[in-house]
């Protein structure tokens, strides 16, 4: 076929006629390449080639799509190769309350578009509709001023890279310690990371870096958004940014200001040689993915993409024209239509098979499913496709599994194989570590129903939610702080948010924290108190660690990271959010405790189960494969509804799986108990103890115990191994 000639009109058949159209995107051929987008009401379309560096958009020569097919619009077009800068305009109906938005006064990047590069200027121009200034107006009034010099550029890069022999890890989530981290976050105050690197893909896979993820045990990072994002306006306005990047404008680019590299192609390649080098250490790479919804807001928004190319198709809209908001940021993305669910699908396909990712956290999971009437369908499309996909459904899936909309809770309702986050395993951890605690103090147990069932439904991987349909306790990614509230260690010096520098009078993040700050708010100099809390951190993350399901660390916790009580840093770039590096003596502890803690638990199967424990004899000598028991040693019976139950043993019975057995005692009590240990399994000679939350650092194994007496400190955790 012979390379397209435009028509001058746009209109009229080419030279390249064809019943279907390419692939979307950009694909290059030998000398030139295959265009096509989708905007399926509009009436022209045109491709826009730019010069690199041409900001303003002198440069810019337009080259009509003329060929159609099912709402694409396509064409081949000659002398387009890696480094060609391009955009959209689209043409068509103006009639807001039928939803259809388009304006060729305004440049739009490529939905497929494999790099983006510079940023949005929220100018009025980049508003499809008139605003003024302070970027009010109104939205049913077409704006024809000119957005090219106030919006990126979708950039055609080579996709070749030389993996060499990288291999995914594919770690199985038994074996899964999940560790949550911002690209930038993460190594800005590195002091090992040469200051160019810091905050870049680059610096994430540092040497420095990599040893510090090994060591703890961290089998996968899951990294908060990496796609392309642009800040909000009115965040913009407060002289802030979108830190947390849960705004995209690109779902093939990676954000290129988290690279080093300062060329399109370098941001790629970079984003690909620090997968490559986390590989290279047995480190997974999941992306925290955002296809719920866009930057664009609501359609008083900005006009960058999706808005502008078919708005009815792109988003879920009402009978008016107005966005169906289940997302909290102003519009949502409808996977009801064919072309966005293959979007969304072609872009994890991307992810995987081109830059090698091993696995999706999406973000607010239930926006993704609502079917026709808006309700959750575990059956939804997208989610079968997911789970019938030969490349998607091999790699790992953790749902958010809620949003914003009505019934938008639905915690241990998606389908095999996905995991999800378990915001009652948070819950209740805090609760019983934090409030539960506080609550004895004062006296008040027996009425605060801070009592011990539910935490040991939790301990044994939350079947209550996730047994429907064969799941396991795998389906439970357990967490008891993650990027979004306040870090563990604020957990232990706050009862109040402090988020007045987000600029929103403190009025954003939520009132519902389960926290404690063991007598003072915030920094304090009182020794004791300074000691509780960290028996409290301690309490925290040993119970993560030695549960069933898959356990996720929030970057920095393994150090008592502090945000200062600000439990919603999405906007704030700097050192709220970064991590410190130059750790205080207890956070070096702190660490070697999370270290211990790690090994401890990659040492005994026990601890990993795949399948549910039986609560039955799994031995002649009627030991159960898990069996629960009281301050006193006997098994728990009538106990568990009893709300002011502190005091809990767990027995895993690691003969199942040809190991140790350990108990766990964990007594959330405020003061000291002598406790009643479990008869041994037989086979097993003593109780060893070998980590008391007690100990400001992990200790050596302490001698076999001579009786089944054990003295257990006020809100402690201890760990016995039975030999």
């Amino acid at each position: 076929m012979s390379p397209l000639t435009p028509s001058p009109s746009g209109a009229g058949p080419s030279t390249d006629s064809r019943d279907l159209p390419p692939r979307p995107g950009i694909t290059l051929l030998e000398g030139c390449a295959d265009v096509a987008v989708y905007a399926g009401h509009a009436d022209a379309v045109d491709l826009c080639l730019f010069e690199p560096h041409d900001a303003a958009g002198r440069s810019e020569r337009r080259v009509p799509l003329v060929e159609r097919a099912h709402g694409w619009w396509f064409g081949r077009v000659p002398g387009i190769g890696p480094g060609q800068r391009y955009g959209f305009r689209v043409d068509g109906p103006w009639e807001p309350t039928q939803g259809m938005r388009h304006n060729p006064s305004k440049l739009l990047a490529d939905p497929y578009a494999r790099a983006l590069e510079g940023g949005v200027t929220y100018d009025p121009a980049v508003y499809g509709h008139v605003v003024d200034v302070h970027l009010r107006g109104d939205d049913e009034v077409r704006s024809d001023v000119d957005s090219a010099p106030f919006v990126p550029r979708s950039v055609v890069v080579d996709g070749a890279f030389d993996w060499g022999d990288d291999a995914p890890p594919e770690r199985t989530f038994s074996e899964t310690i999940i560790y949550e981290t911002h690209v930038r976050s993460l190594t800005m105050r590195h002091p090992e990371v040469p200051e160019a690197l810091r905050g870049t893909y680059a610096g994430l896979a540092h040497p420095a870096v990599l040893r510090h993820l090994t060591s703890i045990g961290v089998t996968a990072v899951e990294l908060l958004p990496v796609h392309a994002f642009a800040s909000e306006p009115e965040v913009v306005r407060r002289g802030l940014t979108n830190h947390w990047g849960y705004n995209t404008l690109g779902f093939f680019a990676p954000h290129a200001p988290y690279a080093a590299a300062t060329d399109p192609q370098g941001v790629v390649d970079e984003f690909k040689v620090m997968v490559r080098r986390l590989h290279a250490e047995g480190i997974e790479v999941i992306l925290d993915v955002v296809y719920n919804h866009t930057c664009e807001q609501s359609r008083r928004g900005a006009t960058l993409s999706w808005r502008g190319l078919d708005s009815r198709a792109y988003y879920r809209l009402d009978a008016r024209g107005q966005d169906i908001d289940v997302t909290g940021c102003g519009n949502t993305l409808d996977l009801r239509h064919p072309v966005v669910c293959r979007m969304v699908l072609d872009s994890l396909r991307y992810w995987v098979t081109e830059c090698h990712v091993d696995g999706f956290r999406f973000d607010l999971a239930v926006a993704l499913a609502r079917a026709r009437n808006d309700d959750y369908d575990p059956d939804h499309p997208f989610l079968v496709a997911l789970r019938t996909d030969p490349v998607l459904s091999r790699v790992k899936l953790v749902a958010e599994p809620w949003d914003l909309g009505i019934h938008g809770w639905r915690t241990g309702q998606f389908p095999p194989p996905f995991s999800e986050w378990n915001d009652r395993f948070r819950d209740t951890v805090r609760t019983f570590w934090l409030q539960g605690v506080a609550t004895d103090r004062a006296g008040l147990s027996a009425q605060s129903g801070h009592g011990v069932h539910d935490l040991a439904t939790r301990l044994a991987g939350s079947d209550d939610l996730f047994r429907a349909r064969d799941r396991g306790p795998v389906a439970s990614v357990n967490y008891v702080a993650a990027h979004d509230g306040f870090t563990a260690a604020d957990l232990t010096a706050y009862d109040v948010k402090h988020n007045g520098a987000n600029g929103e009078g403190n009025r954003d993040g939520s009132d519902s924290n389960r926290s404690w700050n063991h007598g003072v708010e915030g920094p304090t100099d009182d020794a004791a108190i300074l000691a509780e809390r960290r028996r409290s951190l301690r309490n925290l993350l040993g119970t993560l660690l030695l549960s069933t399901g898959v356990p996720m660390l929030c970057a920095g916790d393994e150090l008592g990271r502090t945000q200062h009580g600000n439990n919603n840093a999405y906007c704030q770039d700097n050192e709220i959010s970064w991590l410190d590096w130059d750790p205080a003596p207890w956070q070096g502890d702190m660490l070697e405790t999370v270290r211990f803690l790690a090994a401890l638990r990659r040492e005994h199967p026990v601890l990993r189960q795949r399948h549910y424990f039986t609560g039955r004899p799994a031995h002649p000598d009627g030991t159960r494969d898990l069996g629960w028991f009281d301050a006193d040693g006997e098994p728990m019976t009538d106990g568990w509804g009893f709300g002011g139950a502190r005091t809990l043993q767990a027995l895993f019975d690691g003969r199942v799986v040809g190991n140790s057995s350990l108990l766990l005692v964990l007594h959330g009590g405020a003061f000291e108990r002598s406790i009643t240990l479990p008869p041994l399994p037989t086979g097993c000679d003593a109780y060893h103890l070998v980590w008391d939350s007690t100990w400001e650092r992990p200790a050596p194994a302490r001698g076999p115990l001579r009786e089944r007496r054990l003295d257990v400190g006020p809100a402690s955790l201890c760990v016995l191994l039975g030999r």
